[in-house]
């Protein structure tokens, strides 16, 4: 395989790339565009198209590669590497002009995560990993010198905090599958609330991750998603010294449907709830 830091600045462009059409077409965008897949799950033509553009541009990088996408327009087999990607993290963000939402593509060969990115549409930010590389967020800057715009790219190696429980900043989603997540989530609130910096919800995985690896979050949790939801943002919060596994502990949950990522300092605290979730 190529370099992998090559692959994954390829990789930061097609997303990039896949963010200004989601961008473009945010701006023109109305509700009556929007699809039901399930009961408060939607999609869009939007979602659809960034797919396919996104496919086909990781075929030119890596044709050998199988893909797990979430609107399902390409597939694997047995394949030795698999992209997995989420070509608009957010939707429900997205439809309500909501930041955040994002697009989030990981390469995986079996059991390992080898890359991860991330790219937040509306603040224009792109995290990105590979496996033993690091993590950093790309940020690229408009300055206007005499009468040339030059775009000045700055990136930032990230870290997780080192924040303990009584003052972290947590981030506890609301999945779709409102039923079977109502008790956990209720009991991870009654735990929770009043016992740490304070709670949010954003409505991304994808950026919940990355804010975790960027030490804006300290601890990220939530059941019932998609590999294409957190895949990615794993990859970057591990490499960012963080800490990650499922909702039971265990540190192989690439195949499961709950996430709990932390600064690691703060993790066994949020396993107290979760373990039984």
């Amino acid at each position: 395989m190529e370099n992998l830091e090559k692959i994954t600045r390829l990789v930061c462009a097609i997303a990039r790339e896949a963010g200004s059409y989601i961008r473009k077409e945010r701006a023109a965008f109305s509700l009556d565009k929007v699809e039901r897949k399930h009961a408060h799950d939607y999609v869009s033509y939007v979602d659809k198209g960034s797919e396919r553009l996104i496919v086909s541009r990781l075929r030119e990088v890596l044709p050998e590669a199988g893909f797990i996408t979430e609107e399902g327009s390409a597939g694997h087999t047995d394949e030795q590497y698999v992209w997995v990607v989420d070509p608009l993290d957010g939707t429900t963000n997205f439809i309500h002009g909501f930041a955040p939402y994002a697009v989030s593509i990981a390469l995986c060969k079996g059991r390992e995560i080898m890359i991860g990115v991330v790219y937040e549409i509306v603040a224009d930010e792109c995290f990105y990993a590979w496996k033993g590389g690091g993590a950093y967020l790309e940020v690229r800057d408009k300055r206007l010198e005499v009468r040339d715009e030059r775009l000045e790219v700055r990136n930032e190696r990230l870290e997780v905090s080192k924040s303990t429980i009584n003052d972290a900043l947590l981030c506890l989603q609301l999945p779709y599958n409102s039923d079977a997540y109502k008790p956990v989530i209720t009991r991870l609130i009654q735990h929770y609330y009043g016992q740490v910096g304070s709670i949010r919800m954003i409505g991304s995985a994808a950026i919940a991750l990355c804010y975790v690896a960027a030490g804006r979050l300290d601890a990220y949790a939530e059941r019932y998603i998609g590999q294409w939801d957190y895949m990615a943002g794993a990859l970057i919060v591990m490499e960012a010294k963080g800490s990650v596994t499922n909702y039971a502990g265990d540190a192989y949950f690439m195949e499961g449907d709950s996430v709990v990522a932390s600064n690691g300092v703060v993790h066994q605290d949020l396993l107290i709830c979760t373990r039984n979730a």
